[in-house]
């Protein structure tokens, strides 16, 4: 049988490899806001030429001589372009749209929203509170769904280990986002504070499987070690973790290369975080618990 819990430091390590260069580019650079989170204008164009890459740049250096700060341009169609820009009025976005339509005759404003900075500081505080409400629920019912696993075992350890190895996955996909936001402008926006949402439910869905597992096998295992039976439940269930993560994968990647660049860092966010939930699930939260109960043996 697979000794997974031999090499648990091994793992701890690995995790630890990939969440402090994160970490250290959130404290440094924090995260790239959208205007969903800073206040700004969204202006969606279209145009015949737009087809083409290197139009890209023209239309970028046209706003930037209007005095116009960029946030990005990023291509949502075959022939349209997403415009995300600091605030600008409303005689700004009409003398943009004349300089436009001098380069691209066939220039249409599609669509234009703007953001107050109010909104937006609204906007980042809800997130905050999604994220911090969702761990503590999530640590509420794990505690009371194994509120009969046998004793001395608490019900508790299993719910605040879920809730680490959950909050691992996001420190995972955050502090990569931080990465990709310093060095190639990526921001983040409200799509992906739903990427976040959606892979901490995922990693305690994988995680939960394992835990359950370990819950029947400390009936089946009585007398038994604790690591034993950790170590058992894990193998029997890998295949299905593994299975189950793999073909969420697999469709994400299709979105991610036929799904249009509007929502491409919104998959690379969930592409990210679910397969660290599938690897937090097997090889952080289980060898977590079976570390505490040693410890707090030893400490007895």
């Amino acid at each position: 049988m697979l000794n997974i819990l031999g090499k648990k430091w091994y793992y701890f390590v690995f995790s630890g490899l990939i969440i402090v260069p994160g970490l250290i580019s959130l404290i440094l650079w924090g995260v790239r806001p959208s205007i969903d989170f800073s206040g700004g204008t969204l202006i969606e164009v279209q145009s015949s030429k737009f087809k083409v890459q290197s139009n890209k740049s023209e239309v970028k250096k046209i706003i930037e001589k209007e005095n116009i700060e960029v946030g990005s341009i990023i291509q949502s169609g075959t022939d349209t372009y997403l415009l995300r820009l600091k605030p600008i009025e409303n005689n700004q976005n009409q003398k943009l749209a004349d300089e436009l339509k001098k380069q691209f005759p066939d220039f249409k404003e599609i669509r234009i929203e703007t953001v107050g900075p109010t909104i937006g500081k609204e906007t980042t505080q809800n997130a905050a509170k999604a994220i911090i409400i969702a761990s503590i629920v999530i640590v509420l019912y794990v505690a009371w769904a194994f509120r009969q696993i046998p004793k001395p075992y608490s019900s508790f350890k299993f719910g605040i280990c879920a809730v680490v190895a959950l909050i691992h996955d996001i420190l995972v996909v955050v502090g990569l986002f931080s990465i990709f936001g310093h060095f190639y402008k990526i921001e983040v926006d409200s799509l992906f504070i739903t990427a976040l949402l959606t892979v901490m439910g995922f990693s305690v869905h994988d995680t939960i499987v394992v835990f359950d597992r370990i819950r029947e096998n400390l009936r089946k295992m009585a007398g038994d070690p604790f690591t034993q039976v950790v170590n058992e439940s894990i193998v029997q269930t890998l295949a299905r973790s593994l299975s189950t993560s793999l073909t969420v994968l697999f469709t994400l990647f299709a979105l991610l290369l036929f799904g249009g660049e509007s929502i491409r860092w919104f998959i690379v966010a969930l592409l990210i975080g679910i397969a660290s939930g599938t690897y937090s699930s097997i090889f952080n939260a289980a060898p977590l618990l079976v570390v505490w109960e040693e410890w707090g043996r030893k400490k007895k």
